[in-house]
């Protein structure tokens, strides 16, 4: 007799604790390997496809697309092995579908094995292959679809007395905004499910003063239960709502505890990079097409910060709070900023501190690339110990970052652009770039923090004094 096992959102890693559904990637009846990935979410950190190490038939889903999940909560069950032949007569080609697990349900770390054809299996079927199995400690009960049974009771948030059938957290706020109670109405979805229609319609039906076909105030509403929330925003102030979750609430949570923890100063300096471009120009034009890639800037820049941080070791730190002490790291793990389309991400060049400018400007090149393709993994958005970061390409020629919480520094890159400039006491037109040091003055003071940044000021006016450190 098949077993039905319940597959939750596993730990993800890196310190995330929640994701939310963007694409479910099977459906209720549908037959999965081990392995299979079976859903994408969006976590703080990337979007990534999660795995199912249970191979068999799908038979439930808890969370609607958009729906956000802590670690722990329930994704899907999956009805797995049998003693009487398959569950349709043959699932797979091959006989029963085995009750086996692979073990393999971090997010992000799949086995790399090819997806398994989609499959559907009769809801009749399936309730004639199980007969109420026992529950389990790692099972659940079996849930078939509502034409087999009749309505499942949809899950409901802690927050609320009473069941409501609502899964959408966007249909909930929308609701909340206009103080409309979600238990006068009746949804239009399957099984009484409120769709944000159903919401709007009330809305519209209140503000008119006339009562839509989806409220029914005869039905009295459950006492309600007092709940701790930040102050609303009044709903009288109009303008658009954009939730801050996802790569965005992260970024927000992370810059607010940085500027909450960390007591920064920045200093900053003009730069003649003349010298630099023309280096550079050399480097991409010496050998021909078959040479390889080209060195971009942000590559010489990050190897210049490697060189600067094995001079000042204390910009290379952490600090940890609770036994009071700084830490200084033994390796470079240098993060740059990138722009993509879900918002600004940090991927990190893994030990950088033994890299070339070749090796670091593919790394960079392969990253930027897979931001942009949002494959990112949270291992390479994780684990930085100083931060790069070029707004000159947004045309801007000076800020003052905000630290990378736990970092100690960020180095600031302006764009390059040509200046009036003294060059050997004669006035030139020179390619000059502001540069600018953000560092938490707990882990040293500004004459450390002066001397990095001039250390890199004059690796860029320059270029061979890297010469001495290669």
């Amino acid at each position: 007799m098949p077993q039905v096992l319940e597959f939750k959102l596993p730990d993800l890693g890196e310190g995330l604790t929640e994701a939310e559904i963007v694409r479910w990637l099977v459906e209720v009846g549908d037959v999965v390997a081990i392995d299979q990935p079976v859903v994408e979410v969006e976590t703080a950190k990337a979007m990534v496809e999660v795995p199912c190490p249970y191979g068999g038939v799908v038979t439930a889903r808890f969370g609607e697309e958009g729906t956000e999940l802590p670690v722990g909560a329930p994704l899907l069950t999956v009805a797995v092995g049998s003693t009487e032949g398959d569950l349709s007569g043959d699932l797979s080609g091959k006989g029963a579908v085995g009750a086996e697990s692979s073990g393999n349900v971090l997010v992000g770390y799949g086995t790399g094995a090819p997806a398994a054809r989609r499959r559907r299996v009769r809801p009749e079927a399936i309730l004639a292959a199980v007969a109420a199995p026992a529950v389990q400690p790692d099972t659940v009960p079996l849930v078939v679809p509502a034409s087999a049974r009749g309505p499942v009771p949809l899950p409901v948030p802690d927050e609320v007395s009473g069941p409501v059938a609502v899964v959408s957290p966007l249909v909930r706020r929308l609701a909340r905004q206009h103080d409309l109670d979600l238990r006068q109405l009746t949804g239009s979805g399957r099984d009484g499910l409120i769709l944000r229609s159903d919401v709007e319609s009330a809305i519209r039906a209140a503000a008119s003063g006339t009562v839509g076909s989806t409220v029914e105030p005869s039905v009295p509403a459950p006492a309600s239960v007092s709940v701790s929330r930040a102050a609303p925003v009044s709903p009288s102030v109009a303008g658009e709502r954009i939730p801050l979750r996802g790569v965005r609430g992260a970024v927000a949570d992370k810059l607010a505890r940085s500027r909450r923890e960390i007591p920064d100063a920045t200093c900053w300096v003009d730069a003649d990079a003349t010298e630099l471009m023309a280096a550079r120009a050399a480097m991409n034009g010496a050998g021909g097409p078959a040479a390889g890639p080209k060195v971009s800037v942000l590559a010489l820049l990050a190897r210049i910060c490697t060189a600067a941080l094995a001079r000042f070791p204390e910009l290379n730190s952490t600090v940890d709070l609770e036994a009071r002490e700084i830490v200084r790291l033994p390796a470079v793990h240098l993060g740059f900023a990138a722009q993509t389309e879900r918002g600004l991400v940090v991927p990190v060049v893994r030990d950088a501190q033994s890299r070339n400018a070749e090796s670091i400007g593919a790394e960079i090149g392969r990253l930027t690339e897979a931001a942009r393709t949002g494959t990112l993994t949270p291992a390479e958005l994780t684990g930085g110990t100083f931060t790069l970061n070029n707004y000159g390409v947004f045309g801007v020629d000076g800020s003052t970052p905000i630290i990378n919480h736990p970092e100690a520094a960020m180095l600031g890159v302006g764009r390059i652009v040509p200046k009036p400039w003294v060059h050997r006491g004669e006035l030139a037109v020179r390619q000059v770039v502001q540069l600018s040091l953000t560092f938490d003055h707990r882990v040293c003071d500004g004459g450390t923090a002066g001397g990095f940044l001039r250390y890199v000021a004059d690796c860029v006016e320059q270029p061979a004094l890297l010469l001495r450190t290669l």
